[in-house]
């Protein structure tokens, strides 16, 4: 422990913060909360009659807003200021997030960029490393880009040179962002300024002259930070360029909702775009093939290799004019094929990875071989696949026939889900799947991320975490079958005292569900233990372990830290997925209540000692079982969540929610999302638990205005004294990008709340 947090944590009277197991502390008499006037807006939604009196709180720059705003946070702040230990609590953490944070190095024309944050930098900053033994400098700060932090790094891609640097900025947390290009060499930005991009990758050209990205037309009106995105557009920017002269490459006035993804062969001869329906996991796959003669050339008309979104395709690399794509189709868990160009019929891709017991989550080529990250119960295993011994050329489906190409496949041709419409000679199949070549050891229960490698290159790096580990990163001799340490940072803390145990739990369905539980070793089973219970529950995203400085000082201080892993995730493939989306978008409510049921019966906690927290989709998962089993829980702490299940689609980039959710604008789509939705299901009269609700005011992607709609409702029919609260940041975003500062903060006004509410006595 350093010096001076160790001086303010025992001025606060605890080495180590513990729990007791006093009663929680309920209020007298609840606060005093700001007035908020009850519209009488009503809605129809296919003939039923539904009540919105607090729409006015939609518009976030109305004076009326504002004046709400204002009264909440200070309200929030006082009652905040008022528990003496939270200058204990924001001291230790400012102690444990303090060690270096580190990202897996990127690899370009013999450079090696990364980013590091040395501990309470507000924003990490980017290195470049000009060889493996050249000392590392210094190429990008965000943080001197503003006075408090608030200016992110985004995106960021070298040239495959290695010379540039294409990057981009966001400011207080929006999804907004700003593409720039800074030379490596003098670290100095080019002119190239890209404005309106959001939610776009970038992707270099070979010959390093200019990048694909995806961007929105400029708003002509209403509000940026609220406006539906609509009309995504791909364009390719040549350095040097005005954006203005960017060349448009592919758009779609008929499909308002598509999101165009680009990247670049390793080869450089093919720009692949994913386009994307939302945020729905399934996807259409299209192509440019950018040779001509040996130049690339962008002007080359846009193929539709597939053009189906009936199943996830994700790009992994190519030989040639075979295509390697990770998939869902006919493999619920995940396989790895290969697809040519000349014949993309399924019946005839080659499978290399065959469908396994375990989630295929990523792959990309390593060396000559194909690096694969699987979950098994929601952890992480990492293996290599290579061609078999008995043939040790590169597999390649589709071999092209005699006659060369279809003469079908144009800028319409392709795979588009119709067998009958192409007509295909048998491929020949080089030699049957791909073999595990190796799989590599990993430290502990945990996870596997920044996959970084290229293909023909023997070194793969990886990043490695748990709740117990941070990130440390890794590098793979591929050759040599080999892992070793790349750079670990220095934790100040003894983690054997304390221990992560995965159980298994049953809903009322008989699904089986995974849980990680962090907490001391030793811990006695009496109900006694303050708790916190975390999920997401939507979109395909698993919660694997990863390490977190909040999650350390909150079991340090005593408690239990619970991740229950439920359906609407990726954690065991398509199928757990699609268990918890649209009609069946109760499950994952109901899998979350069951997960609370099993901490208490098994007697980790108590009702009033188990506080469930989620941000985002995981904000709607705590407003809905919050409202359904107000009985259940001793705190609920809702961040950034979507609470209006009706209107959500209205707002910024939550139309490609729909694929998830549905859409209020289907009849039999509403009747299921009025029935959980959070906002909708406020009654009355009710006793709700302690609620500490989180926002931003630049939320541009769930828009402050469902919190503020939610919590104006809670205190509105609030029957008991239980607090109910809302932490309104500013300029700040749904997360990504926010300062280290702002991070410290808000995890330290959470656990006040907690500390206070549960009757938690720190000594």
């Amino acid at each position: 422990m350093h010096n001076s947090a160790h001086k303010s944590f025992a001025t606060a009277a605890a080495l180590a913060i513990a729990f007791s197991t006093s009663a929680a502390q309920t209020p007298s008499s609840p606060p005093k909360y700001p007035s908020a006037p009850a519209g009488n807006q009503t809605d129809i939604y296919h003939g039923v009659k539904i009540a919105d009196p607090y729409r006015w709180l939609e518009d976030m720059d109305s004076p009326q807003t504002a004046a709400w705003v204002k009264a909440e946070n200070e309200l929030t702040f006082g009652y905040l200021a008022s528990i003496p230990e939270r200058a204990a609590i924001h001291s230790r953490l400012e102690a444990l997030w303090n060690y270096a944070k580190l990202s897996a190095p990127v690899k370009a024309g013999g450079r090696y960029f990364y980013t590091e944050n040395s501990g309470l930098q507000n924003q990490a900053v980017l290195y470049v490393q000009d060889g493996k033994g050249a000392k590392a400098r210094v190429l990008l700060d965000p943080n001197t880009l503003s006075s408090n932090g608030t200016v992110a790094l985004s995106t960021t891609q070298p040239s495959p040179d290695g010379r540039y640097l294409g990057y981009g900025v966001a400011v207080g947390g929006s999804d907004w962002e700003e593409f720039r290009v800074r030379d490596a060499n003098t670290a100095r930005d080019l002119a190239d300024t890209l404005k309106w991009v959001k939610f776009s990758s970038l992707a270099w050209t070979r010959d390093n002259k200019g990048f694909f990205y995806s961007r929105y037309d400029a708003p002509q009106s209403g509000n940026a930070l609220t406006n539906a995105n609509q009309f995504h557009k791909l364009y390719y920017h040549r350095l040097g360029q005005p954006q203005s002269r960017d060349e448009l490459i592919y758009d779609r006035h008929d499909q308002p909702g598509w999101l165009f993804e680009p990247e670049v062969s390793e080869d450089g001869r093919y720009a692949v775009i994913s386009v994307f329906q939302g945020t729905d996991v399934r996807n259409r796959l299209y192509y440019i093939d950018m040779e001509s003669g040996k130049k690339p050339q962008v002007g080359n008309p846009v193929v539709r290799l597939i053009d189906r979104s009936n199943a996830a395709y994700t790009f992994v690399g190519n030989s040639g004019t075979s295509f390697y794509l990770v998939t869902d189709l006919n493999a619920a868990k995940g396989r790895i094929v290969s697809v040519s160009l000349d014949f993309p019929d399924p019946s005839k891709w080659l499978t290399l990875v065959t469908e396994g017991t375990d989630a295929l989550e990523s792959a990309r080529m390593a060396g000559n071989e194909i690096a694969a990250t699987y979950l098994h119960d929601a952890r992480s295993v990492l293996r290599l696949y290579g061609a078999p011994k008995d043939d040790g050329r590169r597999r390649r489906s589709g071999q092209q026939q005699p006659g060369g190409r279809t003469n079908d496949r144009g800028p319409r041709g392709g795979y588009d889900g119709d067998t009958s419409r192409i007509a295909l000679s048998q491929n020949r199949n080089f030699g049957g799947t791909w073999v595990i070549t190796s799989e590599v050891p990993l430290p502990a229960l945990g996870t596997v991320s920044d996959l970084q490698s290229k293909e023909g290159d023997d070194e793969l790096f990886y990043s490695f975490t748990s709740y117990l580990s941070p990130p440390t990163i890794f590098r793979y001799d591929v050759k040599a079958r080999k892992s070793e340490v790349f750079r670990a940072p220095k934790l100040d803390f003894n983690t054997d005292a304390y221990e992560t145990k995965e159980v298994f739990y049953t809903n009322k369905d008989g699904t089986r569900v995974p849980m990680f539980i962090t907490a001391k070793k030793g811990l006695v089973l009496d109900g006694s233990n303050p708790t916190i219970l975390y999920a997401y529950g939507g979109f395909n995203i698993s919660k694997t372990p990863v390490f977190s400085s909040s999650v350390l000082t909150w079991i340090e201080m005593g408690g239990v830290y619970a991740v229950a892993n439920i359906r609407g995730g990726g954690e065991y493939g398509k199928a757990w997925h699609e268990a918890g989306m649209l009609a069946k978008k109760q499950n994952v409510f109901d899998d979350f209540i069951a997960g609370a049921v099993y901490l208490i019966d098994q007697k980790y906690t108590s009702r009033k000692k188990l506080a469930v927290n989620g941000g985002s989709n995981g904000g709607l998962l705590v407003g809905a079982v919050m409202t359904q089993r107000p009985d259940l829980f001793g705190a609920a702490l809702p961040d950034v969540g979507v609470m209006d299940m009706l209107r959500f689609q209205k707002f910024t980039i939550g139309a490609a929610w729909a694929s998830d959710y549905g859409s209020s604008d289907d009849s039999t789509q509403f009747s299921y999302l009025r029935a959980y939705s959070p906002l909708h299901d406020i009654k009355p009269g009710t006793c709700y638990p302690p609620t500490f609700a989180t926002t931003a005011d630049h939320d541009d992607r769930v828009v402050p205005g469902h919190t503020f709609k939610f919590v104006a409702a809670l205190q509105a029919a609030q029957s008991c004294p239980n607090p109910v609260l809302v932490r309104i940041g500013t300029s700040a975003g749904h997360g990504a990008g926010k300062p280290t500062s702002k991070r410290i903060d808000e995890a330290a006004d959470r656990f006040a709340f907690l500390v206070r509410t549960l009757g938690i006595t720190l000594h």
